[in-house]
Protein backbone atom coordinates (compact mmCIF):
# COMPACT_ATOMS: atom_id res chain seq x y z
CA UNK A 1 0.00 0.00 0.00
CA UNK A 2 1.13 3.54 -0.76
CA UNK A 3 0.14 6.74 0.98
CA UNK A 4 1.08 9.59 -1.31
CA UNK A 5 4.65 8.68 -2.29
CA UNK A 6 5.32 6.59 0.82
CA UNK A 7 5.38 2.85 0.20
CA UNK A 8 4.51 0.71 3.22
CA UNK A 9 6.03 -2.73 3.77
CA UNK A 10 2.55 -4.13 4.48
CA UNK A 11 -1.07 -3.02 4.35
CA UNK A 12 -1.71 -4.02 7.98
CA UNK A 13 -1.26 -1.02 10.28
CA UNK A 14 -1.39 -0.47 14.03
CA UNK A 15 -3.99 1.95 15.33
CA UNK A 16 -3.55 5.01 17.52
CA UNK A 17 -5.05 3.91 20.86
CA UNK A 18 -5.08 6.37 23.74
CA UNK A 19 -3.14 4.95 26.67
CA UNK A 20 -1.79 1.98 24.74
CA UNK A 21 -0.03 2.98 21.49
CA UNK A 22 3.14 3.98 23.29
CA UNK A 23 6.63 3.56 21.93
CA UNK A 24 7.13 0.01 23.28
CA UNK A 25 4.03 -1.50 21.71
CA UNK A 26 4.56 0.43 18.48
CA UNK A 27 8.11 -0.91 18.24
CA UNK A 28 6.88 -4.49 18.61
CA UNK A 29 4.08 -4.08 16.08
CA UNK A 30 6.47 -2.53 13.55
CA UNK A 31 9.12 -5.20 14.14
CA UNK A 32 6.53 -7.93 13.66
CA UNK A 33 5.13 -6.65 10.39
CA UNK A 34 2.95 -3.55 10.79
CA UNK A 35 3.48 -1.36 7.75
CA UNK A 36 2.62 1.79 9.66
CA UNK A 37 2.25 2.76 13.29
CA UNK A 38 0.57 5.81 14.82
CA UNK A 39 1.26 7.57 18.08
CA UNK A 40 -1.45 7.97 20.66
CA UNK A 41 -3.50 11.06 19.81
CA UNK A 42 -1.52 14.19 20.63
CA UNK A 43 -3.11 17.52 21.49
CA UNK A 44 -2.04 20.16 18.99
CA UNK A 45 -2.59 22.81 21.66
CA UNK A 46 -0.58 20.82 24.19
CA UNK A 47 2.28 20.59 21.74
CA UNK A 48 2.21 24.30 20.93
CA UNK A 49 1.96 25.38 24.56
CA UNK A 50 4.68 23.08 25.85
CA UNK A 51 2.64 20.58 27.84
CA UNK A 52 5.22 18.56 29.77
CA UNK A 53 3.57 15.21 29.03
CA UNK A 54 3.02 15.71 25.29
CA UNK A 55 6.58 14.94 24.21
CA UNK A 56 6.39 11.63 26.10
CA UNK A 57 3.97 10.50 23.38
CA UNK A 58 6.37 11.27 20.54
CA UNK A 59 9.20 8.79 21.07
CA UNK A 60 9.94 6.49 18.12
CA UNK A 61 12.30 3.60 17.39
CA UNK A 62 14.31 2.33 14.45
CA UNK A 63 11.70 -0.43 13.96
CA UNK A 64 9.19 2.15 12.71
CA UNK A 65 10.21 2.67 9.09
CA UNK A 66 7.20 4.87 8.31
CA UNK A 67 5.99 6.94 11.24
CA UNK A 68 2.66 8.68 11.74
CA UNK A 69 1.72 11.13 14.46
CA UNK A 70 -1.95 11.56 15.25
CA UNK A 71 -3.04 15.06 16.22
CA UNK A 72 -6.34 16.24 17.59
CA UNK A 73 -7.83 19.70 17.83
CA UNK A 74 -10.31 21.99 16.14
CA UNK A 75 -8.28 25.11 15.30
CA UNK A 76 -6.81 24.80 11.78
CA UNK A 77 -3.97 27.23 12.47
CA UNK A 78 -2.86 25.57 15.69
CA UNK A 79 -2.97 22.16 14.01
CA UNK A 80 -0.94 23.51 11.09
CA UNK A 81 1.68 25.01 13.42
CA UNK A 82 1.89 21.73 15.32
CA UNK A 83 2.41 19.78 12.08
CA UNK A 84 5.21 22.16 11.08
CA UNK A 85 6.90 22.07 14.48
CA UNK A 86 10.39 20.80 15.22
CA UNK A 87 8.97 18.15 17.54
CA UNK A 88 7.13 16.47 14.68
CA UNK A 89 10.00 16.67 12.20
CA UNK A 90 10.76 12.94 12.42
CA UNK A 91 7.24 11.88 11.42
CA UNK A 92 6.40 11.01 7.82
CA UNK A 93 2.61 11.33 8.05
CA UNK A 94 0.28 13.59 10.03
CA UNK A 95 -3.03 11.95 10.87
CA UNK A 96 -5.95 13.99 12.17
CA UNK A 97 -8.26 12.39 14.72
CA UNK A 98 -11.87 12.94 13.71
CA UNK A 99 -13.24 9.83 15.36
CA UNK A 100 -12.58 9.93 19.10
CA UNK A 101 -15.95 9.44 20.84
CA UNK A 102 -14.92 10.55 24.36
CA UNK A 103 -17.21 13.24 25.78
CA UNK A 104 -14.50 15.70 26.85
CA UNK A 105 -13.01 15.59 23.34
CA UNK A 106 -16.35 15.89 21.55
CA UNK A 107 -17.50 18.73 23.82
CA UNK A 108 -14.49 20.75 22.61
CA UNK A 109 -15.62 20.25 18.99
CA UNK A 110 -12.74 17.84 18.44
CA UNK A 111 -12.61 14.16 17.48
CA UNK A 112 -15.98 12.81 16.35
CA UNK A 113 -17.57 16.25 16.65
CA UNK A 114 -15.88 17.19 13.38
CA UNK A 115 -18.12 14.69 11.59
CA UNK A 116 -20.88 17.25 12.07
CA UNK A 117 -18.77 20.06 10.65
CA UNK A 118 -17.19 18.88 7.38
CA UNK A 119 -16.39 22.45 6.39
CA UNK A 120 -14.16 22.94 9.44
CA UNK A 121 -12.72 19.46 8.99
CA UNK A 122 -11.78 20.36 5.42
CA UNK A 123 -10.15 23.60 6.58
CA UNK A 124 -8.08 21.59 9.05
CA UNK A 125 -6.80 19.23 6.36
CA UNK A 126 -5.94 22.11 4.04
CA UNK A 127 -4.08 23.92 6.81
CA UNK A 128 -2.11 20.89 7.95
CA UNK A 129 -1.06 20.16 4.38
CA UNK A 130 1.15 23.25 4.61
CA UNK A 131 3.60 21.05 6.50
CA UNK A 132 4.41 19.36 3.19
CA UNK A 133 3.69 15.95 4.69
CA UNK A 134 0.90 13.60 3.63
CA UNK A 135 -2.19 14.26 5.73
CA UNK A 136 -4.55 11.42 6.60
CA UNK A 137 -7.80 11.39 8.55
CA UNK A 138 -9.32 8.79 10.86
CA UNK A 139 -13.07 9.03 11.38
CA UNK A 140 -16.21 7.01 12.09
CA UNK A 141 -19.08 6.21 9.75
CA UNK A 142 -21.33 8.76 11.43
CA UNK A 143 -22.13 10.57 14.65
CA UNK A 144 -25.64 9.47 15.65
CA UNK A 145 -26.30 5.76 16.10
CA UNK A 146 -28.61 5.47 13.10
CA UNK A 147 -26.86 8.00 10.90
CA UNK A 148 -24.33 7.18 8.20
CA UNK A 149 -22.51 10.23 6.88
CA UNK A 150 -19.08 8.73 6.26
CA UNK A 151 -19.34 8.58 2.47
CA UNK A 152 -19.91 12.31 2.11
CA UNK A 153 -17.33 13.05 4.80
CA UNK A 154 -14.72 10.95 2.98
CA UNK A 155 -15.38 12.94 -0.19
CA UNK A 156 -14.87 16.19 1.72
CA UNK A 157 -11.55 14.89 3.05
CA UNK A 158 -10.42 13.80 -0.40
CA UNK A 159 -11.34 17.18 -1.90
CA UNK A 160 -9.42 18.94 0.90
CA UNK A 161 -6.29 17.01 -0.02
CA UNK A 162 -6.19 14.06 2.37
CA UNK A 163 -3.80 11.38 1.10
CA UNK A 164 -5.79 8.55 2.73
CA UNK A 165 -8.59 7.98 5.20
CA UNK A 166 -9.18 5.37 7.89
CA UNK A 167 -12.80 4.45 8.55
CA UNK A 168 -13.90 2.87 11.82
CA UNK A 169 -17.13 1.01 11.09
CA UNK A 170 -19.05 2.37 14.10
CA UNK A 171 -20.79 5.64 14.85
CA UNK A 172 -19.76 7.94 17.67
CA UNK A 173 -22.83 6.99 19.72
CA UNK A 174 -21.89 3.29 19.46
CA UNK A 175 -18.47 3.90 20.99
CA UNK A 176 -17.07 0.33 20.79
CA UNK A 177 -20.32 -1.58 21.16
CA UNK A 178 -22.10 -3.67 18.56
CA UNK A 179 -20.54 -4.86 15.32
CA UNK A 180 -18.48 -2.78 12.94
CA UNK A 181 -20.37 -2.03 9.72
CA UNK A 182 -18.09 -3.41 7.04
CA UNK A 183 -20.78 -2.90 4.39
CA UNK A 184 -20.63 0.85 4.91
CA UNK A 185 -16.84 0.88 4.82
CA UNK A 186 -17.15 -0.77 1.40
CA UNK A 187 -19.40 2.12 0.31
CA UNK A 188 -16.71 4.60 1.36
CA UNK A 189 -14.11 2.64 -0.63
CA UNK A 190 -16.28 2.93 -3.73
CA UNK A 191 -16.90 6.64 -3.19
CA UNK A 192 -13.31 7.95 -3.20
CA UNK A 193 -10.12 7.50 -5.17
CA UNK A 194 -7.66 7.79 -2.29
CA UNK A 195 -6.66 4.74 -0.19
CA UNK A 196 -9.16 3.71 2.45
CA UNK A 197 -7.99 1.79 5.52
CA UNK A 198 -10.70 -0.35 7.10
CA UNK A 199 -10.95 -0.49 10.89
CA UNK A 200 -13.15 -2.48 13.23
CA UNK A 201 -13.41 -6.01 14.65
CA UNK A 202 -10.12 -7.42 13.37
CA UNK A 203 -8.72 -9.88 15.91
CA UNK A 204 -7.03 -12.51 13.71
CA UNK A 205 -5.53 -13.21 10.31
CA UNK A 206 -8.90 -14.62 9.27
CA UNK A 207 -10.61 -11.34 10.21
CA UNK A 208 -8.00 -9.42 8.24
CA UNK A 209 -8.64 -11.52 5.14
CA UNK A 210 -12.40 -11.17 5.53
CA UNK A 211 -12.47 -7.40 6.00
CA UNK A 212 -10.21 -6.84 2.99
CA UNK A 213 -12.36 -9.05 0.81
CA UNK A 214 -15.60 -7.56 2.13
CA UNK A 215 -14.66 -3.90 1.84
CA UNK A 216 -12.08 -3.78 -0.93
CA UNK A 217 -10.02 -1.47 1.29
CA UNK A 218 -6.39 -0.74 0.50
CA UNK A 219 -5.34 -1.49 4.07
CA UNK A 220 -6.52 -2.74 7.43
CA UNK A 221 -6.04 -1.01 10.77
CA UNK A 222 -5.80 -3.25 13.82
CA UNK A 223 -6.56 -1.80 17.22
CA UNK A 224 -7.78 -3.92 20.15
CA UNK A 225 -6.73 -7.06 18.27
CA UNK A 226 -3.08 -6.07 18.76
CA UNK A 227 -3.30 -5.33 22.49
CA UNK A 228 -1.42 -8.08 24.24
CA UNK A 229 -1.00 -9.67 20.82
CA UNK A 230 1.38 -7.61 18.64
CA UNK A 231 2.37 -10.85 16.92
CA UNK A 232 -0.92 -10.63 15.02
CA UNK A 233 1.11 -8.65 12.46
CA UNK A 234 3.55 -11.53 12.10
CA UNK A 235 0.66 -13.93 11.59
CA UNK A 236 -0.92 -11.68 8.96
CA UNK A 237 2.18 -10.69 7.01
CA UNK A 238 4.40 -13.74 7.47
CA UNK A 239 7.12 -11.58 9.02
CA UNK A 240 9.38 -13.87 11.10
CA UNK A 241 8.71 -13.61 14.83
CA UNK A 242 11.96 -13.71 16.84
CA UNK A 243 10.12 -14.35 20.11
CA UNK A 244 9.39 -17.90 21.25
CA UNK A 245 6.83 -17.04 23.91
CA UNK A 246 4.44 -14.27 24.91
CA UNK A 247 6.71 -13.82 27.92
CA UNK A 248 9.60 -12.91 25.61
CA UNK A 249 7.41 -10.32 23.87
CA UNK A 250 6.33 -8.76 27.16
CA UNK A 251 9.94 -8.52 28.34
CA UNK A 252 10.99 -6.82 25.10
CA UNK A 253 8.08 -4.41 25.57
CA UNK A 254 9.38 -3.50 29.02
CA UNK A 255 12.94 -3.04 27.75
CA UNK A 256 11.92 -0.66 24.96
CA UNK A 257 9.83 1.44 27.34
CA UNK A 258 12.63 1.52 29.91
CA UNK A 259 15.02 2.95 27.32
CA UNK A 260 12.82 6.06 27.09
CA UNK A 261 10.97 6.43 30.37
CA UNK A 262 11.38 6.42 34.14
CA UNK A 263 10.73 3.34 36.25
CA UNK A 264 7.46 4.70 37.57
CA UNK A 265 6.19 5.41 34.05
CA UNK A 266 7.17 1.94 32.82
CA UNK A 267 5.65 0.11 35.79
CA UNK A 268 2.40 2.07 35.68
CA UNK A 269 2.04 1.66 31.92
CA UNK A 270 2.86 -2.04 31.90
CA UNK A 271 0.18 -2.82 34.47
CA UNK A 272 -2.48 -2.38 31.80
CA UNK A 273 -0.33 -3.86 29.04
CA UNK A 274 0.37 -7.03 31.06
CA UNK A 275 -3.37 -7.31 31.70
CA UNK A 276 -3.78 -7.52 27.92
CA UNK A 277 -0.96 -10.03 27.49
CA UNK A 278 -2.48 -12.44 30.02
CA UNK A 279 -6.13 -11.95 29.05
CA UNK A 280 -7.84 -15.33 28.68
CA UNK A 281 -4.82 -17.23 30.03
CA UNK A 282 -5.04 -19.45 33.09
CA UNK A 283 -3.42 -17.76 36.07
CA UNK A 284 -3.72 -14.33 34.52
CA UNK A 285 -5.54 -12.82 37.47
CA UNK A 286 -2.71 -13.66 39.86
CA UNK A 287 -0.11 -12.28 37.47
CA UNK A 288 -1.99 -8.99 37.29
CA UNK A 289 -2.08 -8.81 41.08
CA UNK A 290 1.66 -9.54 41.26
CA UNK A 291 2.49 -6.89 38.67
CA UNK A 292 0.59 -4.28 40.67
CA UNK A 293 3.07 -4.84 43.50
CA UNK A 294 6.13 -4.01 41.37
CA UNK A 295 7.97 -0.88 42.49
CA UNK A 296 10.54 -0.61 39.72
CA UNK A 297 11.52 -2.10 36.35
CA UNK A 298 13.80 -4.73 37.88
CA UNK A 299 10.98 -6.08 40.07
CA UNK A 300 8.54 -5.95 37.16
CA UNK A 301 10.83 -7.99 34.92
CA UNK A 302 11.47 -10.53 37.66
CA UNK A 303 7.73 -11.02 38.18
CA UNK A 304 7.17 -11.56 34.46
CA UNK A 305 10.13 -13.96 34.20
CA UNK A 306 9.01 -16.06 37.16
CA UNK A 307 5.39 -16.36 36.05
CA UNK A 308 4.45 -19.34 33.92
CA UNK A 309 1.31 -17.60 32.66
CA UNK A 310 2.98 -15.99 29.65
CA UNK A 311 5.15 -18.97 28.73
CA UNK A 312 2.71 -19.96 25.96
CA UNK A 313 4.04 -19.97 22.37
CA UNK A 314 3.99 -16.56 20.70
CA UNK A 315 2.55 -17.97 17.48
CA UNK A 316 0.18 -20.76 16.58
CA UNK A 317 -2.31 -20.21 19.38
CA UNK A 318 -6.00 -20.00 18.68
CA UNK A 319 -7.77 -16.82 19.71
CA UNK A 320 -7.68 -16.85 23.47
CA UNK A 321 -10.89 -17.02 25.41
CA UNK A 322 -12.33 -13.59 26.01
CA UNK A 323 -9.92 -11.80 23.64
CA UNK A 324 -12.76 -10.47 21.57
Amino acid sequence: MKIDELELKSDAVFAPIAGFSEVGLRALCAELGAGLTYTEMVSAKGLMYGNEHTEDLLHTTEYEKVRAVQLFGSDPEILARAAESRELGKFDIVDINMGCPVKKIVSNNEGSALLKNPSLASDIVRAVRRSGKPVTVKFRIGFEKNSRTGVDFARYMQDAGAAAVTVHGRTREQFYEGTADWDYIAEVVQAVDIPVIANGDVFSKEDYIKIKAHTGAAGVMIARGALGHPQIFSEITGTPCPYATVQDIALKHIDVLASFHSDIYVVNNMKKQIACYCKGLRGGKQLKLDVFKARNVAELKEIVKESAVLSVPALGQKTREGQR
